[in-house]
């Protein structure tokens, strides 16, 4: 492992990849802090998960230091960039660890819970969820990763979508050599070359996006 070589913007940098379980966001995690151990950071990842099989939240924690270990629970009010796999999750991480410095990259493709199946409650429309975000955050960045992974065959792509978009925000010393390198110990030689495509598109989400 090398000596991590770029200063964070903050140490620890507090980072929550939140998302509904089977949106694959514990693998983002999991690729993002390894990606990030390439670099020589010290990594701490807390996850918590509700009902996930059934698509509740799962949220998870990852903490990078250069030069120390920290506890995986980042303090309420105190995240520095939310990445979220549906909008209404990314607000309600937001509600609760966000602050007026943080950034945002949300997918927006929603998923319904049951309530709003039943016709119980109401979805939020995708312009309200965004000026409620904008409202809450330093900067954010709105995505439709789901239909660009759909276009490759497999909505699951969106995961590693938003990880491409993480890296072309310039938020986090992440680039495509890290990715290639996690991506060639954590997945099947023949999944390699998808997993770089849906991370190159990604990238180029962010200058697509709004």
């Amino acid at each position: 492992m090398q000596t991590a070589n770029r200063t964070l913007a903050a140490d620890p940098y507090n980072m929550i990849i939140t998302g509904v379980g089977g949106q694959g966001n514990v693998l983002a995690s999991r690729v993002v802090g390894n990606m990030l151990m390439e670099k020589g950071f010290r990594i701490t990842i807390g996850e918590t998960f509700g009902a996930s099989q059934r698509g509740g939240s799962v949220m998870s924690h990852l903490r990078v230091s250069g030069h120390t270990d920290v506890s995986p629970q980042i303090p309420k009010g105190n995240a520095h960039l939310i990445m979220s796999l549906e909008p209404t999750e990314a607000l309600r991480v937001l509600k609760d660890y966000g602050n007026q410095e943080a950034c945002v990259l949300c997918n927006m493709r929603p998923i319904h819970a049951m309530s709003v199946i039943s016709g119980e409650t109401q979805y939020p429309e995708a312009a309200q969820i965004k000026q409620w975000i904008r409202g809450l955050a330093q900067k954010a960045w709105f995505l439709n990763a789901t239909e660009a992974a759909m276009a490759m065959g497999n909505p699951i792509f969106g995961n590693i979508m938003l990880v491409g978009a993480l890296a072309a925000t310039g938020l986090l010393p992440l680039d495509r050599d890290s990715f290639a390198k996690v991506v060639a110990r954590m997945v099947p030689g023949d999944k390699i070359e998808q997993n770089m495509t849906a991370f190159d598109k990604g990238a180029a989400l962010i200058g697509d996006g709004d």
